[in-house]
């Protein structure tokens, strides 16, 4: 009995052990740069501290090196050679670049606690052999020096954009992969998705003294700079220093352009915005109108999506289109007001969706964009309820969403959410699965378990994991807790497949007595909670409820259904469902399934029948 004892003991002992801690990697980062504007050059010198806080012993470890995509010939240029839709930013750019166009990143010496380490560049991944592994629970020290080129603009970082900013700094330092409990992640980059580890960054960037710089982290030296971030220096050498830190952040990104004008907003809560932008009549008015509208969206993401904890952020004109970093944006700026708004709503959203709650989003691009085009679109609603941009508030800003999912899925090329951001077939089918299917998924999700409900889980998604890396469980877990529903079938169907639902009235017929037989058909293959809207001649209406069994909950009343009435259950395998309706057959007017439209079929024609 002992020995039996000790054997269970042992085992659960093992299963503990072996269940994944989610533990966070740490590093931090001091880099000095040195600018040579005319040649679009640049020496670097980093001191990267990292922490092992995995219980994984390290015998590699990666560098992202993002500018050696920009030549002929890389990862980057052949996917968009080959691919059957390239990024019409990419296209065939990239291997028309010149010698003094292409970026690169060209490491020069690495030290390993001031001792030399072995290591291969391979793209745009250095890949490095430690003399001496690191050890879990450890720190370690390393050196780097590197020479680089900034590319030609052609994708989010580069120089001389389409509208003439000189330098969009993204991508463009050597940063440690990340690793976590599913190993490391040494993607080659083709130009589509990041993942980071959470770093404390101290950058110190020497540029000609006519250049202004906007970007992550909080400026160590304004009084020196000047140029709006402090009092105008009395004299100024040939170059000047630009000195930052930034706590907690995922990456660190810059621009910089002597034609730059810096304004910015301090607002009630002490945060301040910073504006960034070249002036002229496509832009000054409009940028001198953005600091208002950001305010009151940032105080609306602050009540609905978790409060940002963060000092400032920066809206710069640069880039190639908007991306989303630390504490700030690159977007194109020479925009009609609402498009301005538009990007930089979007863009500022991802600092919830992307650089808060750090998704690995080469793994789930979805829970990136398609959260941060769901929340946008829910954010750019309120801002036109409150007059601070054109156009008209609407009842459903997903309809068009719905409607351009339903189109592409009739394309035969749509692809599984879980498929890798970098292996999509086509660009489309990557958009549309990150972009559009994602925010499906959250509208759906608000038709499953109730507008307050739902409230409830984006801020719990929040307070509980923002700076960690949640991954599509965790967040059906809290979704689930929150709701008391099970939905791992959610995910299931949604998120591993792309077998979604579709539900028909298949007839109509009357009953015994003074009641209507209503037969409704389930021909998808996801099961979905249905509400069935009776209207009657005299313009009464019945709301009745059915939820999928498999879903063990019911949605409370929503506020825009009256009469509302929860039936029994729908086991999924079942084909058909009758409903019997209290009313004479010619007493109905008609029967309509899905009328808010927010769940989501490949049919919708199905979806009424009338008297």
């Amino acid at each position: 009995m002992r020995n039996l004892l000790l054997l269970v003991l042992l085992f659960s002992t093992i299963s503990l052990a072996a269940q994944p801690d989610r533990w966070q990697q740490r590093a931090k980062y001091e880099m000095e740069i040195d600018m040579d504007v005319k040649k679009h050059q640049y020496e670097g010198k980093q001191t990267l501290t990292y922490y092992n806080n995995s219980p994984d012993t390290l015998h590699r470890v990666f560098y992202h090196l993002y500018f050696n995509a920009f030549q002929p010939g890389s990862m980057m240029d052949v996917r968009n050679l080959t691919l059957p839709d390239a990024d019409r930013r990419v296209g065939d750019r990239i291997s028309k670049l010149n010698e003094d166009e292409i970026g690169y990143i060209k490491p020069k010496a690495l030290l390993r606690d001031g001792t030399p380490q072995a290591y291969i560049v391979e793209g745009t991944v250095m890949e490095v052999t430690l003399a001496k592994p690191i050890m879990p629970g450890t720190s370690t020290t390393f050196e780097l020096e590197w020479d680089a080129q900034v590319p030609l603009q052609i994708r989010r970082s580069g120089r001389d954009n389409a509208e003439g900013i000189e330098f969009s700094m993204a991508q463009w330092y050597p940063k440690m992969a990340e690793y976590d409990y599913q190993g490391w992640h040494a993607d080659p980059y083709i130009g589509r998705e990041f993942y980071h580890i959470w770093s404390d960054f101290d950058v110190k960037i020497t540029i000609d003294r006519n250049y202004v710089i906007g970007g992550t982290g909080y400026l160590q030296n304004p009084d020196e700079i000047g140029y709006g971030y402090g009092e105008e220096p009395k004299k100024r050498k040939k170059k000047i220093t630009y000195h930052f830190k930034a706590p907690k952040v995922g990456d660190f990104m810059w621009a910089a352009d002597p034609n730059y004008r810096h304004t910015n907003l301090k607002r009630a809560d002490g945060m301040t915005m910073h504006f960034f932008y070249q002036e002229g009549e496509k832009t000054s008015t409009n940028w001198e109108n953005l600091p208002k509208v950001m305010d009151e969206a940032f105080n609306y993401i602050n009540t609905h999506y978790g409060h940002y904890p963060y000092e400032q952020y920066s809206f710069i004109q640069g880039g190639d289109g908007g991306m989303e970093y630390p504490m700030g944006t690159l977007i194109t700026g020479e925009r009609s007001f609402p498009s301005l708004v538009g990007v930089s709503v979007h863009e500022l959203m991802h600092s919830w969706y992307q650089h808060l709650l750090g998704t690995n989003e080469a793994l789930h691009p979805w829970m990136d964009e398609g959260f941060t085009s769901w929340a946008s679109a829910d954010v750019m609603n309120h801002l036109r309820k409150k007059g601070l941009v054109g156009g008209d508030a609407v009842e459903n800003p997903f309809a068009r969403t719905y409607f351009g999912l339903r189109n592409f899925r009739s394309s035969g090329k749509q692809e599984a959410l879980s498929t890798h951001s970098d292996h999509y077939a086509t660009n489309a089918a990557y958009g549309v699965a990150a972009y559009t299917n994602g925010a499906v998924y959250q509208e759906q999700l608000r038709y499953i378990v109730g507008e307050e409900v739902h409230q409830r889980i984006m801020l719990r998604y929040f307070n509980e994991w923002a700076f960690k890396h949640p991954n599509p469980n965790d967040f059906i877990r809290i979704a689930e807790k929150e709701s008391g529903f099970e939905l791992d079938w959610y995910n299931e169907y949604w998120v591993n497949s792309t077998n979604y639902a579709d539900y028909g009235v298949k007839e109509v017929a009357a009953g015994e007595g003074n009641t209507t037989s209503v037969t409704l058909e389930k021909i998808g293959r996801m099961p979905m909670p249905l509400e069935v809207l009776v209207t009657m001649q005299n313009s009464e209406e019945k709301w009745y409820y059915i939820a999928p069994q498999i879903m063990r909950g019911t949605k409370q009343q929503p506020g825009y259904a009256s009469n509302w009435n929860v039936l029994q259950d729908w086991g999924w395998v079942y084909p058909t469902y009758i409903i019997k309706v209290d009313a004479a057959k010619d007493d109905i007017k008609s029967v309509m399934i899905n009328p808010t439209q927010r769940m989501f079929e490949d049919d919708v024609e199905n979806n009424v029948w009338e008297n």
